[in-house]
């Protein structure tokens, strides 16, 4: 029996492998125990697949407070225990001017502008040929 309070289960964040590396895409909001479920399974699965990277794509976020600063952190910290680098990718400008103003520093973590960067940063062999695409840049 559920009340007015319960929350529906709230579904896994995809973790896809392209290669040596996993890609993790964030849309909108992530609960505690969405937080906790991803970091076991990004945690989980460079450890069974031998993943080299983590590319966590947050263009989909509007608003990244303390708490989803700390996820992220971890994340990076875990996978750097198990020898993979963490990229985030997509991070809006209003989002990089909140975690400066809070003061948040993100340590073992790497930013790429998008997907692509993020990938070409880690030295994935089927991007490594081409060049980092910057928007609005020529």
């Amino acid at each position: 029996m559920t009340d007015e309070f319960s929350r529906p289960p709230v579904a896994p964040v995809p973790v896809l492998r392209l290669g040596d590396v996993l890609l993790v895409t964030l849309q909108g909001d992530l609960h505690d125990s969405t937080a906790e479920q991803l970091q076991q399974d990004i945690t989980e699965r460079i450890g069974s697949s031998g993943a080299t990277g983590v590319v966590i794509d947050i263009s989909g976020i509007e608003i990244v407070d303390s708490f989803l600063g700390r996820v992220l952190a971890e994340i990076a910290a875990k996978a750097g225990l198990l020898a993979a680098r963490t990229v985030v990718a997509g991070m809006r400008p209003a989002v990089a001017i909140t975690l400066v103003e809070m003061g948040l520093t993100l340590p073992g973590l790497r930013t790429a502008l998008n997907t692509e960067a993020a990938l070409h940063l880690l030295g994935d062999p089927a991007r490594s040929g081409s060049a980092v695409p910057r928007p609005g840049r020529r």
